[in-house]
């Protein structure tokens, strides 16, 4: 009960523009802890950032958060989870359908223009969750606006642990839903996450090349996960 207590108290008075302490607070309520290389995921310059990870779990957005308050392109329901849909929202996160070929085009649009107008975006390029080992294939959409609009790309990679061995606790795959997992995570002992980013990669080549050398970047330190 506590827990839940502290994780209200970290998202009372939420607003845009100071995420960082609150997305803090809900790991602090859940006993997480954050290792993070970095204090910022964007690129100083005249664009946006494409920051592109691979996807664990929700708390790989609550994880980002607490670094630094980026925007996101996630899937609709995002929108309407507990927690982690508020600090969605008010990050300025662009919701899509995930399958819903047709949007493709618009939202690719959509996310060059915000890159051009300096705006730092996350995208999950494997498209799903991933327990472990190597993930998924890194699509390209996303890729491509980072190419028209010009703009640098950081990869990064999220890893999980307890003990100082790999976990899947966090995990959010398959038919797993959304208040179970809160609760897993929150009766977890010594769960911690680490989020390492790697320098940017220049917009060079076509989105097939650009999607390699970032995902070639993500998995370098990425280590399978075990139960």
């Amino acid at each position: 009960m506590q827990r839940w207590l502290a994780l209200g108290s970290a998202l009372a008075g939420v607003r845009r523009g100071n995420l960082r302490p609150h997305a803090r607070g809900v790991l602090g309520a859940l006993g997480v802890t954050l290792d993070a290389n970095t204090d910022l995921l964007r690129v100083p310059g005249g664009t946006g950032t494409l920051i592109v990870a691979n996807h664990v779990s929700w708390l790989d957005i609550v994880a980002i958060l607490a670094v630094d308050p980026v925007g996101f392109l996630a899937k609709r329901e995002v929108r309407s989870w507990p927690v982690i849909g508020r600090l969605a929202q008010d990050c300025g996160t662009r919701f899509v359908a995930r399958r819903e070929l047709r949007e493709l085009p618009a939202v690719v649009a959509g996310l060059a223009d915000a890159l051009r107008a300096g705006e730092p975006v996350v995208v999950f390029p494997e498209g799903t969750t991933w327990c472990g080992g190597e993930g998924g294939t890194f699509r390209r959409a996303a890729f491509q606006a980072a190419i028209d609009a010009g703009a640098p790309v950081r990869p990064v990679t999220f890893g999980y642990s307890q003990g100082g061995q790999p976990s899947t606790v966090a995990a959010f795959v398959g038919d797993d839903a959304l208040l179970p997992s809160l609760n897993r995570v929150a009766r977890a002992r010594d769960l911690r996450i680490r989020l390492t980013a790697h320098p940017p990669l220049e917009p060079f080549g076509n989105r097939r090349e650009l999607a390699a050398r970032a995902q070639d970047a993500v998995r370098c330190t990425r280590v399978p996960a075990h139960a």
